[in-house]
């Protein structure tokens, strides 16, 4: 049996403090995953039908097969781990921000942290999604296109985790989206509103 409550890794960034802990549900018997930024929980392993959702919606929205996707935000892994179930994916590339997120699946802290570092279709990548996707450069395609973005970061447009995330949920901002998209493509988000 695991301990009640861990802390299985913490660290400052740019953004604040960062901190991964899991702690034992003794009425449901799980161990539950959380990543907390300061004091706002980001993601708990106990509500993932929404990161699910979006992965699956996402992607059944295209109608092509060996689809290349990019996942904006790591977290725990769920839209990424989702994605990897999709018939229709081809290969994956997950951006997140924060290098401890990439660290703590590589090293197998996160319950599906082994399975997405180990998959050759998936790159975990380091890099902040909105300016790269301002820039246009989410793809490393030759064409810099992709079939499919799928974002799971803000918690919505409106309410989102750095001012500077705000450009993209404009009309310049999405139309940067799209012309990362080749033709038939999906663009995805996942939001609390």
């Amino acid at each position: 049996m695991s301990a009640l409550f861990q802390e299985l890794a913490y660290s400052e960034t740019a953004i604040g403090a960062l901190s991964l802990r899991r702690r034992k549900d003794l009425s449901l018997g799980i161990d539950i995953y959380e990543i907390k930024l300061d004091d706002d929980f980001l993601m708990s392993s106990l509500f993932t039908e929404g990161e699910v959702a979006l992965a699956n919606l996402g992607l059944g929205a295209h109608r092509g097969t060996g689809l290349d996707v990019i996942v904006g935000g790591l977290g725990l892994g769920y839209t990424a781990a989702a994605a990897l179930d999709h018939p229709a994916l081809g290969s994956l590339v997950v951006i997140d921000a924060l290098p401890a997120v990439i660290d703590w699946h590589r090293r197998g802290l996160v319950p599906l942290g082994r399975r997405l570092a180990d998959d050759p279709r998936c790159t975990l990548a380091q890099g902040d999604f909105f300016a790269l996707a301002l820039a246009r450069l989410l793809s490393g395609t030759p064409s810099g296109q992709v079939d499919a973005i799928l974002l799971d970061i803000d918690h919505s447009p409106a309410n989102v985790l750095h001012p500077s995330h705000a450009a993209l949920y404009t009309q310049a901002g999405l139309g940067s989206i799209a012309a990362q998209l080749r033709p038939g493509g999906v663009f995805a988000l996942w939001s609390n509103d």
